[in-house]
């Protein structure tokens, strides 16, 4: 494959939202894996390496090929451990998949759910038939054929098949207890919200409710479970975060104070000002004088 010129992460970004999908090899030890900052994108990789994959509450430990499906509903991360690390990813919106009718929603399939196991041990001849189902996703990518996207919808499903027909790993590293799981997958969830990194895309989940509809559990349980755990209760989490944020973009943009407002989930500027006041002492504004 001939190489292509690196693109910014913004540049990335941008292509991958007008698109709906974006496919790439990964050819050395680097973070391709992790290039992508948008957090409502699903995920498959087709990697040979050793690393660390943190998914939830649990990791698991790669030392060959695996085949990867991240959730941007469930908090995960990527530790590169090996100086070669080859592969390939496939990032789309769940609206880009189920385009067709015969696609049920993502979040049912146990390759994403939150308690499934999303990393599958791949053996040498499995990797060469996916192998081949990247490629060709990586050469449609580049056509102007007309009905290149209900193609690649196709080989997406084909490796998600492919996939259900395997032995899930069992790996995995799980926390002692129910409470400390979901504790930990809360917190998880609550830092992949941040940064924030533009006014169109303002903080989705803002609430215990929020939080607990996208881990699957009764917001009441995950207040005892967080309760439990840290001694602290899930809003108060939550608002330290959106407060650590808030100074942040106070600090270091020139977004006015009502963007900054949005950006963060609050209805109006006025809820923002109230917020702030209310942990700081002082509002938004003259935070923000005083930091010059």
């Amino acid at each position: 494959m001939a190489d292509q010129p690196v693109r910014s992460v913004s540049e990335f970004n941008t292509e991958l939202k007008l698109k709906g999908f974006n496919v790439f090899q990964i050819d050395s030890d680097s973070n391709a894996t992790r290039i992508y900052s948008r957090k409502d994108f699903y995920k498959i990789c087709l990697t040979t390496g050793k690393s660390i994959i943190h998914y939830a509450d649990r990791s698991f430990e790669a030392n060959d090929t695996v085949l990867f499906f991240g959730n941007p509903h469930v908090p995960y991360s990527w530790e590169t451990i090996s100086t070669t690390y080859v592969g390939y990813t496939c990032l789309f919106s769940e609206d880009f998949l189920t385009l067709s009718d015969r696609s049920e929603s993502l979040q049912n399939s146990p390759l994403f759910k939150l308690s499934g196991t999303p990393i599958l041990t791949i053996s040498p001849q499995q990797r060469e038939f996916l192998n081949t189902i990247f490629k060709k996703m990586i050469e449609e990518q580049q056509t102007t054929y007309s009905y290149k996207d209900e193609l690649i919808r196709n080989y997406i499903q084909l490796i998600i098949h492919e996939a259900l027909k395997l032995e899930p790993s069992q790996n995995f590293d799980n926390h002692k207890n129910a409470a400390s799981r979901i504790t930990s997958g809360f917190l998880e969830l609550l830092e992949r919200q941040f940064p924030i990194e533009t006014i169109d895309r303002p903080l989705q989940l803002t609430t215990a409710k929020h939080y607990a509809t996208n881990l699957n559990v009764h917001v009441n349980y995950l207040n005892r479970a967080v309760n439990e755990i840290t001694g602290r209760s899930t809003t108060a989490h939550i608002s330290e975060r959106v407060l650590s944020e808030a100074k942040a973009l106070l600090q270091h943009t020139d977004w006015n104070i009502a963007d900054i407002a949005y950006a963060l989930g609050f209805e109006y500027p006025s809820y923002f000002n109230n917020f702030f006041k209310k942990f700081t002492g002082t509002n938004p504004r003259s935070f923000r004088l005083a930091e010059v």
